[in-house]
């Protein structure tokens, strides 16, 4: 592939990461770099807050998983479920696009989908800018097994011209 397209696909890449960084840290809203400091250094001083915001948090899988299916009320119950698995499935796609001939396997694009998301539930327990909750690392990295999956299913069904290494 040549080199302007690995270019545009990186870029692509890193823009969208900024974006999943920005729905699920921040709430579509950008944080200043003093409340970020501030929120850890609040949570170094104070143990308790921190341990306090993990017991919070909902470690038991498909709890709110099935608590959002049953009452399906409203749009925060329909966003929580969809709008997790569709932010990640750029995510699959982007990494079988920047892997090695693309070939990056079903359990390096799991481990990796599951690893972001990891990242991204402590991160917000970190700064107190939410809540873990194991139901997201369910449903981000089922988006993040989809993109992988559509993407090698449609490398599968159209020869590609498009690869990057």
């Amino acid at each position: 592939m040549k080199l302007m397209n690995k270019i545009i696909v990186l870029l692509l890449f890193v823009a969208y990461l900024c974006g999943l960084l920005k729905i699920i840290l921040f709430k579509f809203y950008w944080r200043d770099m003093t409340f970020l400091k501030d929120q850890l250094q609040k949570n170094l001083e104070n143990p308790t807050h921190l341990m306090s915001q993990l017991q919070s948090g909902n470690v038991i899988p498909f709890k709110t998983i099935f608590i959002n299916i049953h009452s399906l009320s409203g749009w925060h119950d329909f966003s929580n479920l969809v709008g997790n698995i569709v932010a990640f499935i750029p995510f699959g796609i982007f990494l079988v696009l920047l892997s090695k001939n693309n070939k990056l396997s079903f359990i390096g694009g799991l481990t990796l989908s599951l690893s972001l998301s990891l990242c991204l539930e402590c991160l917000q327990v970190v700064f107190s800018l939410g809540i873990f909750d194991v139901d997201d690392l369910i449903l981000n990295t089922s988006g993040g097994v989809l993109g992988y999956g559509a993407i090698k299913l449609y490398g599968k069904e159209v020869e590609p011209n498009y690869k990057l290494n």
